[in-house]
This record gives structure tokens, C-alpha cells and sequence, in this order.
């Protein structure tokens, strides 16, 4: 399916617009900025947009107040309906971010539970116990998720709340002709809900995409042919990142043996999970980096290993942000892209990704594994590919039987000759494309 193919590039859309922390009711058109986001966009080799939370929320998107409109910090439904139109008139498809586990307080069916109690024909949307209470001092007792009684948890079992959001989701189809959803926070929804949103995302479009927020654990759990088609890739996000940092490329390189590699137990051989360095839930990558000359490897191991990758608003340029200083670092207003010696070889990266079977469907394979170099091998019949990252100041030599004698190189256009061995200037990546 496309989304096998894919790269993504990651919106957040009321940070980057600049909307007002807090819903101050005042409706602004911030959401038409991303217009003049799309070529940017398109250059950087991405082909699909996710937005994460647009819809009518209490402060950050996944505090839900209302399914079917669009925040009104952002704008109306009919900007929306343009920026979509404009991004599928560039080639390129929309994924929407679906809060479907929980919703704010300021949710139109629990503003009726709260005025009306137990006379409220919504109260078993929710979990609730008028025996108890919260600190909101409601008058009764809500489950919520993980604790934050801001996010209260729908009872996904009640028909008519299903029904509300697959409704829901179809307004989104219909109005913005989107392409797939993110399920935010997968790992709280049952089998049983996914199977009913994947038969209900099956009726839609055959090829409607769900992709789920996963944490930790067996992702088989949440993904299969009757669940999420891809989940998070969180294993490997870690790794792709602190094995940099301590100078120990073992690590990423046993994840990713470990997840799809040639051997019979591994976990996720031919699944395609999303990849990412960062996103608008962790510190951005040029943050987490000890050393910013580790970027374009890291960026390397991104576009090489097995998954669907994603880029996050401006890392593609190296913007900082850490967790320490809140989310609105993680998640900042931004006027205009900006352009880098990163932006180039991310979109080198995107063409050469998109261009080759092997990097997209590819079996995985290490070759050569050292402390701060690693060589892995992507084939599929007809195609042969090996990604060589060197996280090293040094040049590195690697000599190992590459099965032939030439190969051109992905990202420069220009022929490698494994006689003699294969060197790698310091902090480099190269995608050998092997000659059969």
C-alpha cells in the first residue's frame, strides 16, 4: 500500500501557527500559514502531510471539545478544506491525528453530564461513579486518562460513542478527503475497537491508512490485518539517538537485527513501522544529539532502516527544543521553513528512499558493526542496497566481501569501487546501490 512508500512530514499545527495556548474562543485563519509551508514541503522528498490535533479543543488539541470543527485558533473548516485541496494538488496525501481514548472537559456530552448528572443521556459515555468525586469538585468521580482528569475517557464500548466518531472520521473523508489517520495513545484501545475501526476504515477507502501511538511491548498487540496497519517505532527512536551519543552503534544495530532481521524469531519482518528522530512529544533531535555533526548519520540510519520515516517541522533544519523547557518548545510557532546542508541531504535521502524497492520493502541485514560504524544490507529480488554510516571524526575503511565490485552511490549520483575496501569520510552515510 502507499504508505509502505511513504515519508512523512509532521505538523503541529497549533504550535506552528501560532495559536494562543489556551482556546480564547477568538476565531483566527492561523491555519492558511501552511499554505506557504506545501512547496517547502514537497522539496524535502516528503509525500504525505500528518497533522497532529486540529479540531476544537480546550488548550492542546487532544483535550477534544468538538470532533467535527475545526479550532477556531486555527481557523474554519473551509481553510482547512483549502490547505487540504493544496496539498493533494501537490501530489501529496493528508493524515489527521484521531484522539478517539479521550476528550477535554469542555467535550460538548460531558458539559451535559456535568449540568445534568445522572439525568444526563450521555453519562455512559463516560466512566463515571456519582459516588465519588475529583478535583474539579464536578460531583462525581471520572476515569480519565492516566490520571489527568483534563482528558476524560470515553467508554469505547457504547455504540453511540462509536458511532459519533466513525461519523466523525467520515465528515473528514467527505470535507478534507484525508488519507489515513494517527490513533493518538493506540496502546489504550482495546482489539476490539481497532477491529471495528479497521473494518470501518476498510469501507471507507481501500487503502485508508491507520497508523497507531505505540509506546513499549509486543506492536503486534495493535498491528495486523485486522488492526492498525503500522504503529510508533519507539524501540528503535531511542537508539537512533543515544547510540550517537555514547559512541555505540551495537545498540541500534542489535534493535534493528532484533525487529527484521533474517533469523525466524524476529518480531517484525515486512511490517513497515513509523520511524522518526523526534516529534512533538520528545526533545527535537539537534537537542538530543551530544555531537550536531551526528545529524546527517542519524538522518541516514532514518531513510535506511526498515519503516516509514517521518520528519518533524523544522528538525529538517536543525531546530532545537527541549522537554525541560515545556512544550512549547517542543512544539514552536514557526513564520517560514528554512532551508540547510541538512534540508539537502534529508531530501536526498526522501529521493533515493522513494526510488528504490530495496529501501522501502527490503529484507535487513547487518554487514559490518563497530562501536561508531554501521553497514547494513536492504535486498529485495531484483535489488540490493547497503547503508553505511560512519559516526567516526576519523575516515573508516570497511573490508568485507560486498558480493561485487561496483556500486553507485544513492546520494551523490557517483560510482564506489569495494576493491581495496570501502571508506566512509567521518560523519557520513552512504547508500551503495549494488550492481547484480
Amino acid at each position: 500500500m502507499w504508505f509502505d512508500e511513504a515519508v512523512i512530514y509532521q505538523i503541529y499545527p497549533l504550535g506552528l501557527c501560532g495559536a494562543p495556548r489556551d482556546n480564547d474562543g477568538v476565531q483566527e485563519h492561523r491555519i492558511l500559514r501552511v499554505l506557504d509551508w506545501i512547496e517547502h514541503i514537497k522539496k524535502t522528498g516528503a509525500d504525505t502531510v500528518l497533522f497532529n490535533p486540529l479540531f476544537q479543543s480546550d488548550r492542546h488539541g487532544y483535550d477534544t471539545r468538538d470532533y467535527y470543527t475545526v479550532d477556531c485558533r486555527l481557523g474554519t473548516n473551509e481553510d482547512f478544506q483549502r490547505v487540504c485541496d493544496a496539498i493533494h494538488l501537490a501530489g501529496m496525501r493528508v493524515m489527521l491525528d484521531g484522539v478517539f481514548n479521550h476528550v477535554g472537559r469542555g467535550f460538548w456530552a460531558f458539559q451535559d453530564v456535568r449540568e445534568k448528572k445522572w439525568d444526563s443521556p450521555y453519562k455512559d459515555w463516560f466512566h463515571i461513579s456519582f459516588d465519588g468525586n475529583t478535583g474539579y469538585n464536578d460531583g462525581f468521580w471520572y476515569e480519565a486518562w492516566e490520571g489527568h482528569h483534563e482528558l476524560v475517557k470515553l467508554n469505547l464500548n457504547h455504540p453511540d460513542v462509536i458511532r459519533h466518531q466513525f461519523e466523525a472520521i467520515q465528515s473528514w473523508v467527505d470535507q478534507f478527503a484525508i488519507d489515513g489517520l494517527r490513533l493518538d495513545v493506540a496502546y489504550c484501545l482495546s482489539a476490539d475497537y481497532l477491529r471495528r475501526l479497521r473494518g470501518f476504515a476498510n469501507s471507507i477507502k481501500e487503502d485508508f491508512v491507520l497508523m497507531g501511538e505505540t509506546l513499549h511491548g509486543d506492536y503486534n498487540r495493535w498491528m495486523g490485518p485486522e488492526l492498525c496497519h503500522s504503529v510508533t517505532n519507539y524501540e528503535c527512536y531511542k537508539g537512533l539517538w543515544s547510540s550517537f551519543n555514547s559512541m555505540n552503534l551495537f545498540e541500534i544495530g542489535h534493535s534493528l537485527a532484533r525487529q527484521f532481521g533474517p533469523e525466524n524469531w524476529t518480531l517484525y519482518k515486512g511490517q513497515h513501522l513509523l520511524s522518526f528522530l523526534d516529534n512533538h512529544d520528545v526533545e527535537r533531535i539537534a537537542s538530543r544529539l551530544d555531537n550536531p555533526q551526528h545529524l546527517i548519520p542519524a538522518y541516514g540510519l532514518l531513510f535506511g532502516m526498515p519503516g516509514v520515516p517521518a520528519v518533524y517541522y523544522g528538525s529538517e533544519w536543525g531546530i532545537q527544543g527541549r522537554k525541560s523547557d515545556g512544550d512549547d518548545a517542543l512544539r514552536p510557532d514557526v513564520e517560514m521553513p528554512e532551508w540547510s546542508d541538512l534540508t539537502d541531504w534529508i531530501a536526498k535521502m526522501a529521493e533515493a528512499r522513494r526510488g528504490s524497492r530495496a529501501l522501502c520493502y527490503g529484507a535487513y541485514r547487518n554487514v559490518v558493526l563497530t562501536n561508531r560504524q554501521i553497514i547494513f544490507e536492504r535486498a529485495v529480488q531484483g535489488e540490493r542496497v547497503l547503508v553505511a554510516v560512519n559516526a567516526d571524526s576519523a575516515p573508516y575503511t570497511a573490508h568485507f566481501d560486498a558480493g561485487c565490485g561496483m556500486a553507485e552511490d544513492l546520494l551523490t549520483g557517483k560510482p564506489h569501487d569495494f576493491g581495496g575496501g570501502s571508506e566512509l569520510p567521518p560523519y557520513s552515510v552512504a547508500f551503495w546501490k549494488m550492481e547484480r
